[in-house]
């Protein structure tokens, strides 16, 4: 066994790459929630959902590319995002689906806000999710990854749903609080050890 440090301005996670190469029989649940295509919404909106998702999770990757970077993915064609909306219009949670590989679908993001962990619209949503993706034309493989700072079941929940694990990486990354792509008081179960504003070597 060895151990490799970091500096304090840097985090690091393993990532687990899951799969589903059969289409399963999915039954999606009730759910009051209900999803809301955003095939034209604006990098900043994007952003302010994105946020509002991730940033118990320190997603943040999506926050740092540039206005046409971002603006180019989320109005490609291939790209199907959804807002999480519940029976107050109040969005609560998102899903990106990604067709851009022939035949395949990777889950690019799929999550809850907080409030709504827990109560059982995860395993709708994931239904959702693998629904759409396998009714797309030609579908063979679909896929997503997570790691070991997202919520403590989702690794768990992929694999109940039918994806099968089948490599592991770890991923070495500036801490995105320290950056200022997320708030200093983002991810509170992670702990903060650079002072936000101080150099990091790498944001990818």
């Amino acid at each position: 066994m060895s151990l490799e440090f970091l500096a304090p301005t840097e985090l690091a996670a393993v990532v687990t790459y899951l799969e589903m190469r059969v289409r399963p029989d999915v039954t999606v649940p009730p759910s009051p929630l209900r999803l809301d295509p955003r095939p034209a919404i604006t990098p900043a909106a994007y952003r302010t959902l994105f946020r509002a998702v991730g940033a118990p999770w320190l997603w943040f990757s999506r926050l740092i590319d540039s206005d046409a970077t971002l603006g180019a993915l989320l109005h490609d064609p291939a790209i199907a995002l959804f807002a999480i909306l519940d029976d107050h219009d109040t969005e609560v949670g998102m899903l990106e689906l990604d067709f851009r590989t022939p035949s395949q679908c990777e889950l690019s993001f799929v999550g809850l806000i907080p409030a709504y962990a827990g109560q059982g619209h995860g395993h709708w949503l994931l239904a959702e999710a693998v629904t759409r993706a396998w009714a797309h034309p030609g579908i063979t493989r679909v896929h997503v990854h997570t790691c070991t700072l997202d919520h403590p079941a989702a690794l768990a929940t992929y694999i109940r749903a039918g994806f099968t694990p089948y490599k592991r990486a770890i991923e070495r990354f500036a801490d995105p609080r320290v950056i200022g792509a997320l708030a200093p008081d983002a991810a509170p179960q992670i702990a903060l050890l650079g002072t936000p504003g101080s150099p990091a070597a790498s944001c990818e």
